[in-house]
């Protein structure tokens, strides 16, 4: 297990990764499952965007990236709208979100019959971190409520030390977003700081 050291700080060292959690167009206002506020948080994920940067820390930014008819749709039995079809405009990630070159991009529930709100499921994002040394997860991203949790608690359980970006994540449900925050606290995640974050933008809310 990644047990996190007695001087926890939050700053990007050797072993941690930034992990950007669904910042796509369809889960921003005005996309098919728009997220109120989503916008916010994209200048405060920015700054951490370019701390990574600067650290030499790897960054890996996941996405929905469904097939036409995917279980989760409405016209399909599930519980949403038609979003972030694979190829399609509101599958694309936020054109202001300030993704490096060198970003390792994760896609999921790309199976018609399955769902997968966590990064780690039905990908090799665990793979790709053992590969990279990566023993601390900094996440942030969308929703808090759905992939941001289920990524937490994910990685959590396979012994990752987690930071979570709260100002730089947003929930579909405020008060199941408050319910999901404190859950992942409970599992061991910890919260960065708002002063860890420049003040660029008020984030979520």
């Amino acid at each position: 297990m990644h047990m996190l050291p007695q001087d926890q700080t939050f700053a990007f060292e050797a072993g941690d990764a930034l992990l950007v959690v669904d910042v796509q167009n369809d889960f921003l206002p005005g996309g098919a499952l728009g997220v109120a506020g989503g916008d916010e948080i994209v200048p405060i994920l920015n700054v951490w965007l370019e701390r990574a940067q600067r650290a030499g820390v790897p960054v890996f930014a996941t996405r929905d990236w469904h097939p036409p008819g995917h279980c989760s749709f409405r016209e399909s039995g599930g519980p949403w709208p038609v979003h972030c079809v694979a190829g399609s405009p509101g599958a694309r990630f936020s054109s202001a979100l300030a993704l490096p070159p060198q970003v390792q991009v994760i896609s999921k529930a790309t199976e018609p019959d399955r769902e997968a709100y966590s990064s780690f499921a039905g990908t090799d994002m665990a793979a790709r971190l053992a590969a990279a040394g990566v023993k601390r997860l900094f996440i942030g991203g969308l929703a808090t409520d759905y992939c941001v949790v289920e990524t937490t608690k994910d990685a959590l359980a396979l012994g990752y030390a987690v930071v979570l970006l709260q100002d730089a994540m947003c929930a579909i449900d405020p008060r199941d977003g408050e319910a999901a925050v404190a859950q992942m606290l409970r599992l061991g995640a910890v919260v960065a700081p708002p002063s860890a974050a420049a003040d660029q933008a008020a984030g979520c809310g």
